[in-house]
Formats: structure tokens, C-alpha cells, sequence
């Protein structure tokens, strides 16, 4: 199953990212993009979202400098951006690979494309293993790592549902049931034509 794979490779780009644990490390991909594109895919998003979670950590901070902050939040627009850019890759992957599918008369298209499933498959991932570090996580109270094994099993939980959605999904593609498209998401902020406020700096 597809879901086998990402899995795996989600829980590997986050075990790396937490050896050195800072958000400025160099980034390496475990994955030839030749070799194994799919895989190369999975491991940068995964890694693109682990460094955003931690500088959403870090922004929260009550006492970050305000410079800091500003600074901080540009990275953030900019990992989102590199985030959506995975997403689309990733679906346009997917679009190559059922290209020559011969789609079914009555075949319908998905709520969400399959790698918006991914996007938050990798999410999922992140907030598993945290969950899990949390759950046992030795300086905590007993009632704090009840709480979050709790949530934790949810989570698991949740992780088998939302793989099986996507699987399902694939394999209603693979089969014409369903069909997919690539959307552009078209953010307007980062672009100095669309966002009123740069255009009117460029001026």
C-alpha cells in the first residue's frame, strides 16, 4: 500500500530531524530524486513540515524579541509556500502515474486530491510522534502522560483511518472510479502583483 511507504518515510525524515533538533540544520534527502521520486517527494515534505512545526513552536514564545518574530514569520510564509509546492508536486506525481487510466462514465472527483491526503498524513506523523514524547516523557506528572497516551491512541487511531481514505482513494483512481486534477492554490500574499500592499511599495 502507498500509505506502508509514506509512513515509513515520514517517521524517518522526523526521527533525522530530531538527532541534531534545530530548525537551521542543513537539509539532506535520504531519497534519490532519480532513484525513487516518489520517496524523494515524501522526505521533503515531511521535512518541510517537521522545521514549521518547530517554528511554531519557537514564535510562541512570550518573551521572543519582536525582530526575531518578524523575521521568524517571514520563514513561516516561506515554509508554507515550500509547502504547498510539495503538495503540488506530489499530486502532480500521482496525475502521471494514472494518466493513461481510462476514466469510468460515471466516475466522480475527490473532496481532496490525493496528496492534500499526504499533506495532512504528514501532519498526522508529526503530531503522533510528539504525542508519544509527551506520553513518556519522564518529568512529567502521571496524570499529564495518562492525558496524552489517551490522545495518543486517538491519534494512532486516526492514522489508520486517514491511510485507508487515501489507499481507497488511489485504487478508485488506479480503477476510473475517481479521477483527480492538479489545482494551483494560487496564494495571493507572497506575490507583489496580487497583494496590494507590495504592489504599492514596487510603486
Amino acid at each position: 500500500m502507498f500509505t506502508d511507504k509514506a509512513n515509513r518515510i515520514f517517521r524517518e525524515a522526523i526521527e533525522n530531524y530530531h538527532i541534531i533538533n534545530t530548525v537551521d540544520q542543513p537539509f539532506e534527502n535520504k531519497y534519490d530524486k532519480e532513484g525513487d521520486l516518489l520517496g524523494h517527494l515524501l522526505y521533503r515534505k515531511c521535512w518541510i513540515d517537521t522545521v514549521q512545526w518547530h517554528y511554531e513552536d519557537i514564535i510562541r514564545d512570550p518573551e521572543i524579541d519582536p525582530v526575531a518574530a518578524l523575521t521568524l514569520k517571514r520563514q513561516i510564509d516561506a515554509s508554507n509556500q515550500d509547502r504547498t509546492d510539495m503538495v503540488e508536486y506530489i499530486d502532480s506525481y500521482f496525475l502521471e502515474k494514472y494518466n493513461e487510466v481510462t476514466v469510468k462514465e460515471n466516475a466522480t472527483i475527490n473532496t481532496e486530491s490525493p496528496a492534500w491526503g499526504v499533506d495532512r498524513l504528514s501532519i498526522l506523523a508529526l503530531k503522533v510522534y510528539h504525542m508519544h514524547e509527551e506520553a513518556t516523557r519522564t518529568d512529567a506528572s502521571e496524570a499529564h502522560r495518562e492525558a496524552c497516551s489517551k490522545k495518543l491512541d486517538i491519534l494512532l487511531e486516526q492514522r489508520v483511518d486517514l491511510s485507508t481514505a487515501i489507499d481507497t482513494l488511489l485504487s478508485d483512481i488506479a480503477h476510473g472510479d475517481k479521477y483527480m486534477k492538479v489545482y494551483k492554490q494560487m496564494k495571493m500574499y507572497n506575490d507583489d502583483e496580487l497583494n496590494p500592499v507590495l504592489r504599492n511599495i514596487k510603486k
